[in-house]
């Protein structure tokens, strides 16, 4: 299994007041699956994905990604998790400013130690952005960035994508057509992907579909 929460709590302190997201979480994702997470707007969706990027720690329970305890690993630790295993995609891109397209694609696998030229050139094929690598991010749609940003996940080859809504500032039929490519990326690479979204049309194209709501699971269904 690529992940495995059991009984996984986290609580923010607002104020004098303690809100629980999530509560008592278990979820399993196994190498080369797709997963959606649904759930309303603050129903713990995005702190999930979080804590399974590293990017914050469970309070309680069994959190394990990749091999990696999330609850006892370092800083480091997290950071290496994320630098090596796992491909980020999030709704504002993240893209950096300075570095032209060709750059940007290429970065977080120079940062792994995984570069591969003939691969970087596979994916930017695949993502039609052949004839934009000498631009800059300003200089594309949000539509192409977006492709960009899912390049740049999939270029190291992790073994987790995690993605955050990541059509969510598309339109409808781009956004359809970035959903296709990076289901068909992850196909091609073996990831696991474990991917937010709002919209049910989205999330039956997965394997699986979890429902998060008030912080717990509350089902589950076949795509």
């Amino acid at each position: 299994m690529l992940l495995v929460a059991s009984g996984v709590t986290k609580t923010y302190r607002t104020g004098d007041e303690a809100v629980r997201v999530l509560d008592g979480v278990d979820l399993t994702l196994a190498t080369g699956e797709s997963l959606a997470l649904t759930g309303e707007s603050g129903s713990g969706k995005s702190t999930l994905l979080h804590l399974v990027a590293g990017l914050d720690s469970p309070d309680s329970g069994r959190l394990v990604v990749d091999g990696t305890d999330m609850a006892q690993a370092t800083d480091a630790q997290r950071a290496a998790l994320r630098r090596d295993g796992v491909g980020l995609v999030f709704q504002q891109f993240n893209l950096i400013p300075s570095l032209d397209i060709a750059a940007n694609l290429a970065f977080q696998a120079r940062l792994a130690g995984r570069y591969d030229a003939a691969w970087a050139s596979e994916l930017a094929q695949v993502l039609g952005l052949e004839a934009l690598l000498q631009r800059y991010p300003e200089q594309l749609s949000g539509g192409q960035q977006q492709r960009v940003a899912i390049g740049r996940a999939l270029a190291a080859r992790p073994r987790l994508v995690l993605a955050d809504e990541p059509t969510g500032n598309l339109d409808e039929t781009t956004g359809d057509a970035v959903m296709a490519l990076l289901l068909r990326l992850v196909a091609q690479t073996g990831a696991g992907l474990l991917m937010v979204t709002h919209s049910p049309r989205l999330a039956a194209r997965l394997d699986r579909r979890v429902h998060l709501s008030a912080g717990r699971l509350q089902l589950e269904l076949a795509a």
